[in-house]
């Protein structure tokens, strides 16, 4: 039998043992609480969930901010701010506010490249947008096609060059514009009181200018309109003094320049050194302020999809932009606050983004492309689609030939789509 002492001491253990166990299941319930409240706080809430799913869409892009197209490049920034400010206003891209960023590219498809390769690999882009100009464009084309990204865009004028089959015109061009627009250009001063029976043809090197210029020697000859001047100027030339010389000694009927940005301005100021002002006058797609501006540009002709006159402002979305443009171009200190080509295509980009994120109900580039091929879009230019080779425009154009009166650009042709009481003058 135990004693005494015996029975007391086992007891003692029991109850030490008993007590360990006890301290061990505190421990243990503590820890696993522990480990549930630091889960609480890693784990996103219901606010904090949702917070997430609506966080900023970043889109990014670049324009000439800077160089020879940088004039231009300022009215595409301001447009696309407009327009994301107003999509930012509706609620955004399925629920999520877009912030945008626009890097200067300087006006050089070299850094063009560069630096859509950051704004997709080092900034992470959730989409990208197309840049101004041709050779621009291309270089983006290039990156975009690498990624796998849908790029939109406006300005491009080599379609047989956009081979990449998640790019999309929005400037309203068909795929031919090398007979198009020389076609409707020709087609404009035949209705005037004199049409012409000699062409001189110059064009910067410019590579959009330059193929549609060759498009208009074609359909200079083929109605019989004599070429008594063909010649050509590298991009970024600042004297025309010779070129203005050629040209006089020409006596050409019409000019036909193929030009862009502020080139015009310089072309006739170096005609007007030598006395000499052209009959009539076409410059491709000119700086629309600067060149309003010059009294020597009376009567010019320029292309255009956009102006600020019936019956573009007959759409109550062209008519708020054209209010907002003024607003904002005035504290930019634009030389010319008009709504013209360039900020009308651009904002018509954006539109025609918002549809097609919300036609496709995705943000998935593949999604989004395929959407566009099937569909068209009503946009303050008109209605675009993309039904053509490399996604152009197929069997019609949404380009018009304009003139500069009284200071005021105004659509002379088609008629259709005059400006009301315009017709072309001639001196």
């Amino acid at each position: 039998m135990q004693s005494i002492r015996e029975q007391q001491s086992i007891r003692e253990q029991q109850s030490i043992r008993k007590q360990q166990s006890i301290r061990k299941l505190t421990m243990a319930r503590s820890m696993m609480l522990g480990v549930v409240a630091v889960l609480s706080m890693l784990l996103p809430g219901p606010d904090v969930a949702q917070a997430q799913s609506q966080q900023a869409l970043r889109i990014g892009g670049s324009l000439a901010l800077t160089g020879p197209l940088g004039q231009t490049g300022l009215v595409h920034k301001i447009a696309a701010e407009i327009a994301v400010e107003q999509i930012n206003a509706r609620g955004g891209l399925l629920g999520r506010q877009i912030e945008l960023t626009l890097r200067d590219d300087q006006s050089r498809p070299d850094v063009t490249r560069t630096l859509y390769e950051q704004l997709l690999t080092v900034d992470k882009m959730d989409l990208v947008m197309g840049p101004y100009g041709t050779g621009a464009i291309l270089s983006a084309m290039g990156v975009a096609q690498r990624y796998n990204k849908v790029l939109l865009h406006n300005t491009f004028g080599l379609p047989a060059q956009a081979r990449y089959e998640m790019q999309f015109s929005v400037g309203g061009q068909a795929f031919d514009i090398q007979n198009v627009w020389p076609a409707t250009v020709f087609d404009a001063v035949a209705s005037s009181a004199t049409p012409p029976k000699t062409v001189a043809i110059v064009t910067s090197k410019f590579p959009s200018v330059h193929f549609v210029s060759a498009g208009a020697r074609e359909q200079a000859k083929k109605r019989g309109i004599k070429e008594v001047l063909y010649l050509e100027w590298d991009f970024g030339n600042r004297d025309f003094g010779p070129i203005a010389a050629r040209i006089k000694e020409a006596k050409a009927d019409f000019v036909w320049a193929g030009s862009l940005g502020i080139e015009p301005n310089m072309l006739i100021d170096a005609m007007k050194k030598i006395d000499y002002t052209p009959p009539l006058q076409f410059y491709m797609f000119p700086s629309p302020g600067p060149l309003a501006k010059l009294p020597d540009a009376k009567n010019a002709l320029a292309l255009t999809v956009f102006e600020e006159h019936a019956p573009f402002l007959n759409n109550a979305v062209a008519a708020n932009f054209v209010k907002t443009f003024h607003e904002r171009g005035a504290k930019a200190n634009l030389a010319d606050t008009s709504v013209e080509l360039m900020a009308s295509v651009q904002f018509a980009t954006w539109q025609v983004l918002e549809a097609a994120v919300n036609g496709a109900k995705s943000l998935d580039d593949k999604t989004i492309a395929a959407w566009l091929k099937k569909n068209k879009v009503n946009t303050i230019i008109g209605e675009v689609r993309w039904d053509g080779q490399n996604n152009f425009m197929q069997g019609t154009d949404l380009y018009r030939v304009k003139q500069l009166q009284n200071g005021k650009w105004n659509v002379v042709w088609p008629r259709e789509m005059a400006a009301p009481g315009a017709r072309l003058l001639t001196p």
